[in-house]
């Protein structure tokens, strides 16, 4: 059984002033630290009784397994249920209560394992992902004992949907080939919600277990029918939902609902939209237990949550939130609260306790790490442009207190590049602005959170076109007065980092310094290096490796480094095979021949994602020193 956690706060990381960061005052880096080292709680799973909650969360220093009652003492301590190096990625309760399984990143890598535990800690051991270089995606419970999940062998670019028995870890495929997310199982196990196809053109099947037939859920030809992303059964198991994105004119092509029926022999009826918003995409939705549904929705980036009637969609109630993001979610059995786990510019994730009924006020979860100093991170403000082609773009500005004016900037891009800013805990930009920093945090086309076109403009023929949005934005930052000429710097994580390596060598005179993270320096050594099922999914997003080769050398910043004048810091995990840490290398290793000047930051045991809090400390202290003294 492992041991329960008896410090309620995590043990704070305080940098050694006797080996200072370059550019960084003592009393900066002790914000940084602060702000970097800021614990969360997310991704929760509420009992079936409702009086316990499951939980991910990083206090101890990686994210680890936490179990807590909801409600009574406020004393209550939590229990730690994973295993003391195991790095948790998201959690799931059994239907009877008797399981959690979780999902472990071994070693930082993108390789996950399942991992099953009682909840009081006992009886862990792990179920699926013993090879190394296969990967689990999480799934679904269908009955006591039953998981069922996705999983990738690693040799190859399919993943088949897999029933998992947890008691005596005997597996079975229920369905072959190129699911790489189950997202519904029926009740008797026969039939199979799985997604599959490519980014971009994701969408969901219906497979016969006996047979191995699937089709579509909804056809290509019917709205919701090019992209769906997630499907499930209705609780009678007439009929299929499905977030689904629906037809429309740029800008209102958005996610929303849809119902197709579905007969007791399979077949399938005809789809109907039961919830669609011009202004926002559907992120989430569950049905209560009296047939309404609950409706996450992203507006602009912030979330709005609603209940709706199934029927006719009309909204029956809007429930107020404490914070702007919410990025995950448990709803109670009876439908009438929900676990939510939230964030905003001054918050890290954690857990609240949200009444859906009454009226009531939301309750943050006693026994949940403390939150950082309020005084320590800034609002950021929405600021609305448009490029030289006219397409309307925005981003989130971040404002150190005291500057009024034009300021040293960072225009800092997000990943994805489906990704999206939002107005969340955002350790890297709040650590900047301590160091006196301006950020700009846009979404450039590619970006969610603003229909299927918008997101899909900057695919394959469409990316060349994109980059433009990049100087756009620093013209935009210049001309409106808060930025300063030959003091912008580029920063970036993952694609985000990719682009930071093109804006550096294509708009060489912009940028005064760049910081790139995890991201690609050749697209041809990246479709070779990554994961064959991420391989496999992103041609439709860059192009494909063979066939688009010349294209994607075009447009890889390797090719052109030669143009590259600024100082740029090059940070990678070293156990990263999503984005492999050769293209941090390989650029570092090309720049110091040039003479350029670059600096190579590898983080020991991180992956795709730095999650070690010494490591996310150390690098934010590193990305604030870097710019500070270049710009």
């Amino acid at each position: 059984m492992a041991s329960p956690l008896f410090h309620p706060d995590p043990v704070p990381v305080v940098p050694d002033a006797a080996a200072p960061v370059a550019g960084l005052p003592t009393d900066v880096r002790l914000a940084v630290a602060e702000i970097a080292g800021a614990a969360g709680a997310w991704c929760p799973a509420l009992s079936p009784a409702g009086d316990r909650v499951a939980y991910v969360t990083d206090r101890s220093g990686i994210p680890r397994l936490e179990v807590l009652p909801v409600g009574g003492e406020a004393a209550a301590l939590p229990l730690v249920v994973s295993g003391p190096e195991q790095e948790v990625v998201s959690v799931a309760w059994a239907p009877d209560g008797a399981w959690l399984t979780y999902l472990v990143s071994p070693g930082g890598s993108i390789c996950a394992e399942l991992h099953v535990v009682r909840p009081d800690g006992s009886d862990a051991r792990l179920v699926a992902g013993e090879d190394p270089r296969a990967t689990v995606f999480a799934g679904h419970w269908t009955r006591p004992g039953h998981y069922v999940c996705s999983i990738a062998p690693g040799t190859g670019p399919d993943a088949d949907v897999v029933l998992v028995d947890v008691e005596n870890g005997a597996h079975r495929t229920l369905v072959r080939g190129g699911f790489l997310s189950v997202t519904a199982v029926s009740a008797d196990e026969r039939r199979v919600l799985a997604r599959r196809g490519p980014r971009g053109y994701r969408h969901v099947v219906l497979a016969d277990v006996a047979t191995g037939e699937t089709r579509r859920v909804i056809p290509l030809d019917r709205p919701g029918g090019i992209a769906s992303e997630d499907g499930r059964f209705a609780p009678d198991g007439r009929s299929v939902l499905l977030r689904a994105s629906l037809p429309g004119p740029p800008g209102a092509d958005r996610a929303g609902l849809v119902e197709v029926p579905l007969a007791d022999d399979g077949a399938l009826g005809e789809g109907r939209v039961v919830l669609c918003r011009p202004d926002a995409d559907l992120d989430a939705y569950a049905l209560r237990a009296d047939g309404s549904v609950l409706a996450v929705w992203n507006a602009g980036g912030v979330t709005q949550l609603q209940v709706h009637d199934r029927a006719g969609g009309a909204v029956l109630a809007r429930v107020p939130l404490p914070e702007p993001v919410l990025p995950g979610w448990s709803l109670a059995a009876d439908g009438a609260t929900m676990l939510a786990e939230l964030t905003g510019p001054h918050t890290p994730r954690g857990l609240w306790s949200v009444p859906l009924e009454g009226g009531g006020t939301p309750a943050r979860l006693h026994s949940l790490p403390r939150r950082p100093d309020r005084a320590l991170s800034v609002e950021p403000v929405r600021l609305d442009y448009r490029a030289a082609d006219g397409t309307p773009l925005h981003g989130w500005l971040y404002t150190p207190p005291d500057v009024h004016g034009a300021n040293r900037t960072v225009v800092s891009f997000h990943g994805g590049p489906e990704g999206q800013e939002r107005p969340a805990w955002s350790p890297v930009a709040q650590s900047l602005v301590a160091a006196g920093l301006t950020v700009f945090a846009p979404n450039v086309r590619g970006s969610g959170g603003q229909g299927r076109a918008f997101m899909c403009a900057d695919d394959v023929a469409g990316r060349e076109a994109s980059f433009t949005d990049v100087p756009d934005t620093v013209g935009f930052l210049l001309e409106s007065g808060l930025a300063l000429p030959g003091r912008v710097g580029a920063h970036g994580w993952s694609y985000g980092g990719y682009l930071t390596l093109v804006a550096l060598t294509r708009w060489p005179d912009l940028f005064a310094a760049g910081v790139s993270l995890a991201g690609m320096s050749d697209l041809r050594s990246f479709f070779a290096g990554t994961e064959p099922w991420m391989a496999a999914a992103s041609v439709t997003e860059y192009g494909d490796p063979v066939a688009d080769r010349d294209m994607l050398a075009a447009i890889s910043p390797m090719t052109a480094l030669d143009r590259l004048t600024a100082p740029v810091l090059l940070a990678h995990g070293d156990r990263d095979t999503n984005v492999p840490v050769a293209e941090s290398v390989q650029a570092h290793q090309a720049l110091q021949a040039r003479d350029a000047r670059s600096e190579l930051l590898l983080l020991p045991g991180e992956g795709h994602t730095i999650v070690g809090r010494e490591r996310v400390v150390e690098l934010a202290e590193r990305v604030a020193g870097f710019f500070t003294r270049w710009l």
